[in-house]
């Protein structure tokens, strides 16, 4: 390495970078891998392979995150056609409402759906009384049907841009060779926008496998990975490590193993997603704009009922567990604002903070990576992606066995909480950041150096005005993702820092479902609020990378 990239500010500040990185991701994740094997008493793969019950629980959960890939995607998949060919009426709300099932939290869907379909529910009740009587909301029913509808807007949004950018002209072409239209789409479009779908089904795949939220809740007495491993890190707590890193690895060798053979399948075809005229949506009238419209909008609907029963609910009086609908009150709202509002202030601060110190530190790590590459800076892009591969349930086990004592106790400190948050989230911030500097001209910074501003000062003044809009961008995702984040924190928390999440989760454990619902409320306020504000007012697409 040259003398003069010694001497380079941005050189130091890589490598300030990389050893905060290595000590608050690598470290831990290298902590739950080694725990398995070095652990106190017998070997943890040892005692999982002798152990029924965390068996079954893997089981469980690779039939789970099967049956939910294949049915989200069942779902998202011909969504997103109809949406992306044709038109018809209702077609916009369709094709916008799904996207507020990403700003719901996990666990305000879980109760939900209790609240409509539980043993006690809305629905249940009202087809109890025609002498229809539904399965169990517990266990595999619930698991799967709420899943199902939560994850496959995943999948949905994903094809839909997959569509929009395929060319129609070579479905044209192979019609014009006397190939029928169904078997031209699924012989030339379908090869083409595979490698979306695989992505999108990856993704739904991990996620069900990494949940926590659902999982807790609805499975009962059917015991799942990321369930067996919260009880391993409570139950065990910080003084043997050994049996909830070993589920926590296991949960990673999976993740990576599904990438791995996602890879691999893409990697068969030689198929790219051509860019050119799209097809322009068919107009749908009359029974076929019905036939579809109907399906469509049923699907929407019902993955938007955890909203609508939360906005029920937060207003319903009820006594102890049992909810009086259609007797009103403002005394749940009443207590998260003034009985005890603790779980707000926490949410308030503890993601205020995250989101701060994450945008500051993802924005100059983009810029390091992008526009200062250096033999330091590849590694500090793929440590910065380790996240993605690890659910909140992993990382909040690491976090908890790193940091328990030591020469940095965080353990039972607000700080820790802020740390599972910042790590969490960070992908986002970097993903956009990223984007952003790939557009940005190396000529506007040359030319600021060339008038004599210093390189650091030419940063601020130039190269970061430019990123505003996608810093704000991750900004707002990182705020929207850390107020609901519950699988880490939920670990790493110690009394009197509950969050937003973490008292829904523990008021729906109480069976007190009214209160459930007013905190729950608050926090989809607290989520759709920023985003309402930044796309109308300040004109931020949100939801866009570039």
């Amino acid at each position: 390495m040259s003398a003069e990239s010694l001497r380079s500010p941005w050189f130091w500040l890589t490598l300030l970078a990389l050893a905060l990185l290595g000590l608050f991701v690598l470290y831990p994740l290298i902590n739950i891998l080694t725990a398995s094997v070095t652990g106190e008493g017998q070997n943890g793969w040892s005692r999982l392979i002798a152990t029924p019950h965390y068996l079954e629980a893997i089981r469980n959960t690779l039939i789970l995150a099967t049956a939910v890939t294949l049915i989200a995607t069942a779902i998202g998949v011909p969504l997103a056609y109809v949406t992306a060919r044709y038109s018809f009426a209702g077609k916009g709300l369709i094709a916008l409402l799904p996207l507020i099932t990403l700003v719901i939290p996990e666990v305000i869907a879980a109760q939900t759906w209790l609240m409509m379909l539980g043993n006690n529910g809305l629905i249940t009740r009202f087809l109890r009384d025609f002498g229809i009587r539904l399965p169990s909301f517990y266990g595999w029913f619930g698991l799967i049907t709420s899943m199902s509808f939560i994850y496959y807007t995943y999948v949905y949004i994903g094809v839909v841009a997959a569509i929009g950018k395929f060319d129609v002209q070579l479905e044209e072409a192979a019609q014009s060779l006397g190939t029928a239209p169904g078997r031209s789409r699924l012989h030339v479009m379908l090869p083409v926008i595979l490698p979306a779908i695989l992505a999108s089904a990856l993704l739904v795949f991990t996620m069900t496998v990494g949940n926590f939220a659902i999982s807790m809740i609805l499975s009962h007495r059917l015991p799942l990975l990321s369930v067996v491993t919260y009880q391993a890190a409570v139950a065990e707590g910080a003084r043997d490590i050994t049996m909830q890193s070993t589920l926590a690895s296991v949960s990673v060798l999976i993740v990576m193993l599904v990438l791995f053979l996602n890879r691999r399948i893409v990697a068969r075809g030689k198929y790219e997603i051509v860019q050119g005229r799209g097809a322009r949506p068919v107009p749908l009238r009359g029974l076929s704009g019905l036939a579809v419209a109907l399906p469509a909008g049923l699907v929407v609907l019902v993955s938007l009922l955890p909203l609508i029963s939360i906005m029920l609910g937060a207003f319903t009086a009820s006594r102890g567990p049992v909810m009086q609908w259609g007797t009103w009150t403002l005394d749940n709202l009443a207590r998260v604002f003034i009985t005890a509002p603790q779980p707000l202030i926490n949410s308030l601060t503890y993601s205020g903070i995250a989101t701060v110190i994450s945008t500051a530190f993802t924005a100059l790590v983009s810029y390091l990576v992008v526009k200062k590459p250096n033999l330091l800076t590849p590694f500090v892009d793929y440590i910065s992606a380790i996240p993605l591969a690890l659910s909140g349930t992993v990382l909040g086990v690491g976090l908890l066995a790193t940091f328990h004592g030591g020469w940095l106790p965080l353990s039972g400190t607000a700080s820790i909480i802020v740390l599972a948050y910042v790590i969490r989230r960070m992908p986002f911030g970097m993903r956009n950041g990223q984007a952003t500097l790939h557009n940005i001209p190396n000529s506007l910074e040359e030319a600021s150096i060339s008038l004599g501003v210093p390189p650091v000062k030419t940063f601020f003044k130039v190269v970061l005005p430019v990123m505003l809009p996608a810093v704000a961008s991750a900004a707002i995702l990182t705020w929207t993702t850390t107020v609901a984040e519950l699988s880490a924190s939920i670990l790493v928390y110690s009394g009197g820092r509950e969050t937003l999440p973490i008292q829904v989760f523990r008021l729906i454990d109480s069976g007190l479902m009214a209160y459930a619902s007013a905190y729950g409320l608050v926090l989809v306020a607290v989520i759709l609020i920023p985003i309402i504000v930044a796309s109308k007012v300040f004109r931020i697409d949100v939801f866009s990378s570039k």
